[in-house]
């Protein structure tokens, strides 16, 4: 009697690509791009801007590309959207200045090749694709007044992206220590026969804030992060709160981190359970999902804006 025997199918072995995880940020006193490692080391320049106040920073590691925000002059319409390769290199204008007036947080949709931004003074939220092309105002909350708009309330400045449900976050900063600020979402699409002016899609999720700048979210969990500027006690903090609060029960947000120097940028490293932190006062900071473990990283970096983390190709 003949044996049978079975031979299991052969799949290849996955190739692992060896990357390296690094912080990418940004220095509005002096136009800067800059890295370094989670840790604080290896701080290097990677690009020199001159005076075009960068704000919003989001890295595509598997197309070796960092995308970038910059506000401009807040009164003059000279905003515009960079690309340059991880290194630096190759420094192209995608969007170019004054087709967005003063954009601020940026993030990207990789799944759908799109960038996103809250524009300040130009009072909207806009996309375009990564090339800039097909550049769209979403949201639109000027209600007739001219840009730049002096109104902060009509200020939108962080954003965040739930690609999977089709929504999008942002924040409205509203004028300084007023309480003012507020925290909305809508859909990615503006609805059939409405417009970017008039949209019965928007909720508001929380308001009363000091001053919401940067958000970020754990879609999993199901929690907003944000940084908040302001006075002490509720503001110069960094925030979360539900992504999904019940009507007539919203709780305050819950303060994980204070004493920030005009807190700003804001990264969730969600695989590792952390965030990273940038403030004015020119400091990078690490901490848990939770607040504890803080770390200073950096201190007296010029002025800092928008962060974001990245594994990238070694």
């Amino acid at each position: 009697m003949s044996e049978t025997i079975v031979r299991k199918p052969k799949f290849p072995k996955p190739v692992s690509k060896a990357t390296v995880a690094r912080l990418f940020f940004l220095d509005l006193s002096s136009g800067r791009v800059m890295s370094c490692t989670p840790d604080g080391a290896d701080l290097k320049t990677i690009a020199t801007l001159g005076r075009k106040l960068p704000d919003g920073i989001v890295v595509d590691p598997e197309a070796g590309h960092i995308y970038w925000t910059n506000m401009g002059i807040p009164n003059a319409n000279d905003g515009s959207v960079m690309r340059a390769g991880l290194d630096g290199a190759n420094i192209t204008t995608i969007v170019s200045e004054g087709a967005t007036h003063t954009p601020k947080q940026l993030q990207l949709d990789k799944k759908n090749g799109k960038l996103y931004w809250s524009d300040r003074e130009g009072m909207r939220v806009m996309r375009a694709n990564l090339d800039g092309s097909k550049l769209e105002t979403l949201i639109d909350t000027s209600q007739g007044d001219t840009r730049p708009g002096t109104d902060a309330t009509k200020w939108c400045v962080g954003i965040a992206l739930d690609v999977e449900r089709g929504q999008l976050y942002w924040t409205q900063k509203g004028n300084d220590n007023a309480g003012q600020g507020r925290i909305f979402r809508a859909g990615l699409e503006i609805p059939k026969g409405q417009q970017a002016e008039h949209r019965e899609d928007i909720e508001v999720l929380y308001g009363s804030l000091p001053e919401p700048i940067d958000l970020d979210l754990d879609i999993a969990a199901r929690v907003m992060y944000w940084t908040d500027r302001g006075d002490p006690p509720r503001g110069n903090t960094v925030n979360r709160a539900p992504m999904d609060p019940q009507s007539g029960r919203r709780e305050d947000p819950e303060i994980i981190f204070n004493h920030l120097m005009e807190g700003i940028g804001l990264a969730l490293d969600l695989k590792n359970a952390r965030m990273f932190l940038t403030d004015l006062g020119g400091s990078v900071y690490r901490c848990n999902l939770d607040g504890s473990e803080k770390k200073a990283l950096l201190f007296a970096e010029g002025n800092l804006s928008g962060i974001a983390y990245a594994e990238i190709p070694r």
